[in-house]
């Protein structure tokens, strides 16, 4: 069996011959030219139209062992009109952290992701994506979390966490709780390590936070799954709440976040909950 490695150079080779053999010279403004064997632009002419050698676009399509930059195979999605999806594809198969084009950053999710957080409710739903900005909620969120979450001009439940007073965090056990959400705000980060908004980002919590920057400066790193988290409230107390994260289809990187009772008190306490809202 083929070495993983291997295994993408020639997928590389292939998913890029296919891509060329569907972009006509008339597609990017070329007379078409005589005796053209096969459909679709010549090898050449990619190189030429991203601005690379022929040479090195010739081993790129043949899946030699080349390096490749992401603004090169930027040129060559934009010669192949890729979309985004086939664009991250390429970055993968070359071994390149792929980095989404801040147009391509989901900031608000549709109107049927919403309905469906808000049929969740009374039960908390929220929609995130990797850096832990809220990108929607429902009431029973919104009221479960009870703090602002424009703290520091930032729709982010990380920043609110860390930068509000501790006695006002909706989270208790914040020494056990903080830490696992850095962790994977750190494994989130590894594939998005010089991009200008995660950076900032990262930079301004850690200047507003030493609990933050502590935990930052440990490296450690843990995947999503579910978790128990307690809650305060001022109107009914501690709430225990087993989170589940569910991904969503064309949301790269976005999930929702509901939350289910983790016991009976918990249970009695969130039909209480409900009800303190009316």
């Amino acid at each position: 069996m083929a070495a993983p490695t291997q295994r993408r150079r020639s997928e590389l080779a292939t998913f890029l011959r296919s891509r060329r053999a569907r972009v006509t010279p008339a597609d990017v403004g070329m007379p078409p030219g005589l005796r053209r064997r096969t459909p679709g632009l010549r090898r050449e002419e990619v190189a030429q139209l991203s601005g690379v050698g022929v040479t090195w676009y010739t081993w790129l399509e043949q899946g030699r062992p080349i390096n490749a930059s992401a603004q090169v195979l930027d040129a060559v999605a934009r010669t192949l009109r890729l979309d985004r999806p086939e664009r991250e594809h390429l970055y993968h198969l070359a071994e390149v952290p792929y980095a989404p084009d801040r147009a391509d950053d989901v900031a608000a999710v549709s109107p049927e992701v919403q309905g469906i957080i808000d049929a969740l409710d009374p039960r908390p739903a929220v929609v995130y994506n990797a850096r832990y900005d809220v990108l929607a909620t429902n009431a029973a969120y919104r009221h479960l979390f009870n703090v602002d979450l424009h703290e520091g001009g930032v729709r982010n439940v990380l920043w609110v966490l860390f930068t509000v007073p501790e006695p006002a965090c909706p989270l208790v056990f914040r020494e056990a709780e903080l830490p696992l959400m850095v962790a994977q705000l750190r494994g989130a980060y590894g594939r998005h390590v010089g991009e200008p908004d995660w950076e900032s980002f990262v930079r301004r919590l850690r200047a507003a936070s030493p609990y933050f920057a502590e935990l930052w400066e440990s490296g450690d790193v843990v995947p999503p799954g579910p978790r128990v988290k307690t809650f305060r409230h001022t109107a009914v107390g501690e709430i225990r709440m087993t989170s589940v994260s569910l991904s969503i289809n064309g949301m790269p990187e976005c999930r929702i976040v509901a939350y289910t009772p983790n016991d009976e008190e918990s249970r009695e306490r969130t039909v209480d909950l409900w009800e303190s809202r009316s």
